[in-house]
Parts: structure tokens; C-alpha cells; sequence
């Protein structure tokens, strides 16, 4: 049980969050490259059609390619998810769990103390949940990175998050 985080309160529907399956999840985020990142807004539409034309411009200049294995990119991908450190966005969960009108704060509910932030800040919050390849089972199940200059100074010992 200690590896479960919960969101309840102020939801329409209280979620159990369990930290070590996050690592196949396609929207983990590489803590070791995200917060030295710029925030850039992205227009899904652009950079697809920007894709394909480059796509069919080599296409047309150097002709169809056979596909090649993908046996030197799945170990690419082992290594670097046995090596890296990564995190979550907190937002789809606390979209999910569907926080009621009159809801307007989340408690962070550490094994220290509670933290309390405005909801529209908490949509902000990564969850980190591996580092250096590993799960956070000292300190962990996750750690809450508040914004992109909180990296130094995370909360630890997450033990769930309270809507009010």
C-alpha cells in the first residue's frame, strides 16, 4: 500500500495512482532533458504536415527505402529506460478524477507535511517516479516537482493528493 497514491476530495471520482507501472506509459517525460527545455507551444497539425513533406521531398530525391530492423533502436529505448530519470504531468489524472465546481485547492498530502496549492497550479505539477533507472522506494513513490525551477528541491514521500 505504500506504493499507491490516491486523489480524493472534492472529485466526482477518487483515483488510485500506482507510480511503478508510469514506465510504459508513452507521456512519461525525461526529467534529465525536460526542465533544461524551453516551453514552446505546439501546433500538432504543423509539425505533422512539416513531417510528411519532408517524408515525401526525400521520397521524390532518393526514391522508396526498404525499412530497416528496429533491433538497434529497441536497445536504444532498454537502455535509456534502465538508465534515465523520469516523471508524469499531474494534469490528465486530476482531469479524470473530475474536481467538483466549488473545488479550488489540492492538498499534497506528503509523509512530512501538506502542501496546498490553487487547482490551476497543481495542473502544472510533474510527478517524478524513476531516477537513474530505478523506482523512488526510499523516498519516494513519487516526488512532486511544482514548476520548471523546482527541480533542485522536490516533495518527497507523496502519499496522495486532497481536493477542497
Amino acid at each position: 500500500m505504500e506504493n499507491i497514491i490516491l486523489i480524493k476530495g472534492k472529485v466526482k471520482f477518487p483515483i488510485t495512482l500506482d507510480p511503478t507501472v508510469w514506465i510504459f506509459d508513452d507521456r512519461k517525460l525525461d526529467l534529465d532533458t525536460y526542465f533544461d527545455q524551453q516551453e514552446t507551444e505546439i501546433n500538432e497539425l504543423e509539425e505533422y504536415t512539416k513531417s510528411i513533406s519532408k517524408h515525401w521531398d526525400r521520397e521524390i530525391i532518393e526514391g522508396a527505402q526498404l525499412p530497416t530492423t528496429n533491433k538497434t533502436k529497441k536497445k536504444f529505448i532498454k537502455e535509456e529506460l534502465t538508465t534515465g530519470s523520469f516523471g508524469i504531468r499531474f494534469q490528465p489524472f486530476l482531469n479524470n478524477a473530475e474536481p467538483f465546481n466549488d473545488a479550488t485547492v489540492v492538498i499534497i498530502e506528503s509523509a512530512d507535511q501538506e502542501y496546498s496549492l490553487p487547482i490551476e497550479e497543481a495542473k502544472n505539477i510533474i510527478l517524478g517516479f524513476s531516477a537513474n533507472g530505478k523506482p523512488l522506494m526510499e523516498d519516494g513513490p513519487a516526488h512532486v516537482y511544482l514548476n520548471k525551477d523546482s527541480k533542485s528541491q522536490p516533495i518527497k514521500r507523496i502519499r496522495g493528493f486532497r481536493v477542497e
